[in-house]
């Protein structure tokens, strides 16, 4: 985690206004267009893919220009079914997704530690989400090998992936469940995200 929680004096951390400014300099510059209104009729499947690590690939090749990757990032949308699209106002084009289509590589924290914390989260693709009421965390837990598999919410049925690094992090700042359970978890904009259980 990149330290924003740097004392200007001993009293004040940074506040979350001034994190996002110093991770994301300019949030206006990225609109994103209302995939969510936009309903085609027309779709077709183009063997579109986003695996596991966050890359996307296209009929077997990996897409290395990551503006291009950038801009069907922001017409990427999941549907109620859990299907992904890539939506225009004409065309709807399947995405075979692996896991989620965005990793979280980096996590910040603002604010002062405990309850009053909050976490920003940035994605591989330049999302940010501040975990909280809007955008929550979620651990899914397989059960066979009882790993964790820690998620974001980003937008609309949007997730991303915790990276490993990113999750070990959240690990170093838990703490034990308010209620007295025996969970271990995080705190961000007022919300207990529980992580996993104490051991």
């Amino acid at each position: 985690m990149a330290e924003r929680d740097v004392k200007s004096n001993q009293n004040t951390a940074i506040s979350l206004e001034e994190l996002l400014k110093q991770i994301a300099p300019d949030p206006s510059g990225r609109k994103l267009p209302p995939v969510d209104k936009w309903n085609p009729e027309r779709s077709a499947d183009i063997d579109m893919e986003i695996r596991a690590d966050g890359s996307w690939w296209h009929e077997g090749s990996r897409i290395n220009r990551k503006k291009l990757v950038r801009l069907f990032s922001t017409i990427l949308r999941r549907d109620e079914d859990g299907s992904y699209w890539l939506v225009t106002p004409y065309e709807k084009v399947v995405v075979h997704v692996e896991d989620a289509p965005f990793v979280a590589v980096r996590v910040d924290r603002a604010e002062e530690e405990g309850t009053g914390q909050s976490l920003a989260f940035s994605t591989n693709l330049g999302d940010i989400a501040v975990a909280g009421p809007d955008h929550p965390i979620r651990i899914e837990t397989d059960g066979e090998t009882g790993e964790p598999a820690p998620y974001i919410h980003i937008r609309g049925r949007l997730e991303a992936k915790l990276s490993r690094p990113v999750f070990y992090e959240l690990a170093g700042l838990a703490e034990p469940d308010p209620d007295g359970g025996e969970m271990l978890g995080v705190w961000s904009k007022g919300v207990f995200f529980p992580l996993g259980p104490a051991e």
